[in-house]
This record gives C-alpha cells, sequence and structure tokens, in this order.
C-alpha cells in the first residue's frame, strides 16, 4: 500500500504538492468514493480517478520529469559523495532509471530520467539534433550583431556551433536571453556567450524536445503524462524511419 499523494505524483498527474491539493479540493475518488483525507493508502488494484477520468498505474517504463536545481550532479552516483539527481529521485530507483542527457553542475532546469534506453539514444545522439531551449542571465547586454553571430553559429576550440534561435528578453546589467540549440557540446552555452564576451550568472534549460518544465521548483519531480510519453515516442519514431530512411539511401549508391 501507497500514499495517495504518491500514487499520483507517481502517474504524472502532478508533482506531489499539487496533488495534495487536489485531494483536499475533492477532487480525487478511489474505488468511487471521494476521498479528501491526506495519508489515505491505496492498494496496487483500487480504482482511482482524478475529476471523473480514471488514473492509469504505469508498473515498467518510467518517464521522470525533474527540475535539477544547482550543485546536483547528473549522474546516478558520485563517488566523492556529492548529491546526485537519484539522490531527489529514491522512490524511482528500483527502475533503475538514468539521466537522459546531462546537465553541468551549475547548471539547473528540466531533466529527463527514465529507464528506456531506445528513447534516450533517439533523444541524446548528436545526429538526431533534438531542439534544447535555455534562459541564460549574462553580464552584460549583448548587441544585435552578436546576437546574430550565435544564430549563425559561433567558433568554438572543437568546431563551430549550429545555428541557434535567439532572443532577448531583457537588457542591463544582467541581461536575460532566451536561446534554443540542437545540439550538445560540453558546457556549450558558456562556451559560446564567453565567446562574445559574456560570462554567464545563471543557466537553466526550459525545454528538451515536446517537453516543457512549467511551474516544478528546483528539486521537484513528476511523472510524465501519456500525452507527453507519446509525443515522445513519436519523436523516436520520426528519429529511427530517419536513420532507416538515410541508411537505404546509402546502400542504394553502393549498389550503383
Amino acid at each position: 500500500m501507497e500514499r495517495l499523494q504518491k500514487v499520483l505524483a507517481q502517474c504524472g498527474i502532478a508533482s506531489r504538492r499539487k496533488c495534495e491539493e487536489i485531494i483536499l479540493e475533492g477532487r480525487v475518488k478511489v474505488n468511487g468514493r471521494v476521498v479528501t483525507q491526506l495519508g489515505t493508502k491505496v492498494h496496487e488494484h483500487d480504482k482511482i480517478e482524478v475529476d471523473g477520468k480514471p488514473v492509469v498505474r504505469r508498473k515498467e517504463m518510467i518517464y521522470v520529469l525533474f527540475n535539477k536545481p544547482k550543485g546536483c550532479i547528473t549522474t546516478v552516483s558520485d563517488p566523492f559523495g556529492r548529491k546526485t539527481v537519484l539522490d531527489y529521485l529514491k522512490e524511482f530507483k528500483k527502475y533503475r532509471i538514468f539521466p537522459v542527457g546531462r546537465l553541468d553542475q551549475d547548471t539547473e532546469g528540466l531533466l529527463l530520467l527514465t529507464n528506456d534506453g531506445s528513447l534516450s539514444f533517439a533523444l541524446t545522439h548528436p545526429s538526431h539534433q533534438v531542439s534544447k531551449t535555455y534562459l541564460v542571465e549574462i553580464s552584460g547586454t549583448p548587441s544585435g550583431e552578436q546576437l546574430e553571430k550565435l544564430r549563425r553559429g559561433i567558433f568554438l576550440e572543437d568546431g563551430k556551433t549550429l545555428p541557434a534561435k535567439v532572443e532577448l528578453i531583457r537588457g542591463g546589467k544582467r541581461a536575460l536571453v532566451k536561446i534554443t540549440i540542437r545540439e550538445g557540446k560540453k558546457r556549450q552555452i558558456r562556451r559560446m556567450f564567453k565567446a562574445l564576451g559574456f560570462s554567464v550568472v545563471n543557466l537553466k534549460r526550459i525545454k528538451f524536445g515536446p517537453l516543457v518544465l512549467k511551474d516544478l521548483k528546483p528539486g521537484e519531480y513528476r511523472l510524465l503524462n501519456d500525452k507527453e510519453i507519446k509525443k515522445l515516442k513519436e519523436l523516436e519514431k520520426r528519429v529511427f524511419q530517419s536513420k532507416e530512411e538515410k541508411s537505404g539511401q546509402r546502400g542504394d549508391g553502393a549498389g550503383q
């Protein structure tokens, strides 16, 4: 048996805190009866409804959206005893979930963890160019010409970056820039702005492929809902279809 609010959070309804509010508002039924008592425990086979819609429990594949806080290491363990993402997600350790891609220690924001290896490969392989959007607070305000350089691509020591989508959200001593990239070079965002003469004060990822961070606070997490999982699986399908088509084209050429 598990607490109702924990089960709801695991099923992707909302964060644990928000699920508690949903229960208190009388929006949850267990086996046809409204439950408003926090801490109510439910069995595996109990029928749970939220706003009249049945809650589907997932047993195998796990997809967790986590707002990684600063100072947290994007690994499943750390030999130096530093806090890792799984220290925040202990209830999912039995599913052997792992981070999809990386955020460095000083970067916060959206991180997906799953035990779906095929999806992880589709989202992270460099050739697949899945988009990632960040909010970047920098020391100073970039000029229009500097923003245009980011859009065209910046020359770094390991090569030129792909064109990025860039928007100046706020100017001033600490400007805020929204940037979307389709690659994942090590500490890429920081190095791109450093190449223009700016240091990054704060860096936060707010979008990864079709996933959006929204209102999760640092350290909070939730399971993906069915709609989000469907979008990810559709993206995975497109990626592998594209690989098959490219492989077929190379095969045709080789036979001529």
